[in-house]
């Protein structure tokens, strides 16, 4: 599998931007490392094109006639390989050279049930979604139920506009779209991939167990829809006033100190807390929305029941710089043949002018959804996440965008990043 071909631009005047990122995918798909006749669109763009979303989709497809499937969103920002743009005019478009039997671009007008879709067996996807769907993570859960693996990849739309999705199959509209133009809202797209694309994917933390003494893990005890009663027991509001060592006697420190706490939810025998003391993948990290001091509870952004885990946290800059730094290598370890770890990790010790990917590696691109909440301005530094995503992968062809909310698995996440790498087959 050759590389994915990519481009990435800021300029006030979205034309401009789209020429620039036409001139890198371009000359890139001149170069023999690179797949010069790709089919399938990876389009994301900040929410200040989003008014012109239609005109920038119709632009590229006229430019690019060979890419017959185009898929998806608008964020308030989005990601290439070591940049970022953030709350600015940004689009990152990546070109995938795969088999036209191995995936299919769906909507919410052309689900995985429709007669394009028969006979095609999904066994992963590619997820965007509208914040705004009624019950989104239901309607996750059921898509990844649809799938062999049942590994969803994606995430909901961002912006301070309407949350627009890409969506083209074949040569023209998904059938059911009308006059769509492939360009729509709500629900949720994608692209659902075959078995024989072969994918590599990865849920990074953004949060930290509060370490007030041991790290400690609770049990729900008792639980009212969104509203937890009784941790290990004892009331719920009790035990968090412990943790945070504040008192409802002094409400503006209470009150503060609960703004800036979150809660990790994970179900009995999950990846909870690991040995290290930080979040598992399988922790949803949920915000605290509400506390009942009748009932002694504390209201949660979700509902919860009795056996679940929880562990009180905070966004952690630190913590997630290592977490990123811990999934791509691990990617990067099960991509890499053993008897080539040496000679790859000497490329990626290598300077920035040798920071071209390596063959070991066997990674043609790269989507990566992080958290709207994170980015430059929680990494300390524009682009510090997605240097820290080259550095470790090396100069690999990379799009994504700033999520409202993430998407791994069957799970609907918060303040996480998802990393997914396409590979060749061994």
């Amino acid at each position: 599998m050759k590389l994915f071909p990519s481009g990435h631009a800021t300029h006030p005047q979205w034309r401009m931007a789209a020429g620039l990122v036409l001139a890198q995918l371009r000359a890139q798909m001149a170069l023999p490392d690179y797949a010069s006749s790709p089919t399938l669109g990876l389009l994301y763009i900040t929410d200040h094109y989003a008014s012109e979303a239609q005109d920038i989709l119709d632009h590229l497809s006229a430019e690019l006639p060979e890419v017959t499937d185009w898929s998806g969103t608008v964020g308030i920002g989005v990601s290439a390989n070591n940049a970022e743009y953030f709350d600015e005019p940004g689009m990152s478009l990546m070109l995938c050279a795969l088999p036209s039997d191995q995936y299919r671009v769906f909507s919410g007008v052309a689900p995985l049930g429709n007669s394009e879709m028969s006979g095609f067996e999904a066994h992963t996807a590619l997820v965007h979604a509208d914040p705004a769907t009624p019950d989104l993570a239901e309607l996750i859960a059921e898509m990844a139920g649809r799938t062999d693996t049942g590994y969803l990849f994606g995430g909901l739309s961002s912006g301070r506009g309407s949350a627009l999705q890409f969506a083209v199959g074949g040569n023209g509209n998904i059938r059911g779209h009308g006059a769509a133009g492939g360009v729509f809202s709500g629900g949720l797209s994608g692209v659902v991939f075959g078995e024989g694309v072969r994918l590599v994917s990865r849920v990074t933390q953004g949060c930290q167990p509060l370490r007030s003494g041991a790290v400690r893990e609770r049990e729900i005890t008792e639980a009212d829809g969104n509203l937890l009663l009784k941790l290990d027991g004892e009331p719920a509001l009790d035990v968090l006033l412990a943790d945070l060592q504040v008192s409802l006697e002094r409400p503006q420190e209470a009150i503060d100190a609960v703004r800036n706490t979150l809660v990790g939810l994970a179900d009995a025998g999950s990846d909870g807390i690991r040995r290290t003391g930080d979040l598992g993948a399988d922790v949803l990290v949920r915000h605290i929305i509400g506390l009942d001091p009748t009932r002694r509870g504390i209201a949660i952004a979700d509902v919860a029941e009795a056996g679940m885990r929880l562990t009180f946290c905070r966004r952690n800059a630190q913590a997630a710089r290592a977490d990123l730094m811990r999934i791509c290598a691990e990617i990067r370890e099960e991509l890499e043949p053993e008897e080539q770890t040496l000679a790859t990790a000497r490329a990626v010790a290598a300077g920035e002018a040798e920071a071209a990917p390596h063959p070991a590696r066997r990674i043609a691109g790269a989507v990566y959804v992080s958290c709207s909440g994170r980015g430059g301005p929680h990494f300390g530094a524009p682009g510090a996440e997605l240097q820290i995503v080259r550095h470790a992968l090396g100069d690999v062809p990379l799009v994504g965008f700033f999520a409202a909310g993430e998407i791994a698995r069957h799970h609907l996440y918060g303040y996480t990043g998802v990393l997914t790498v396409f590979t060749a087959n061994d």
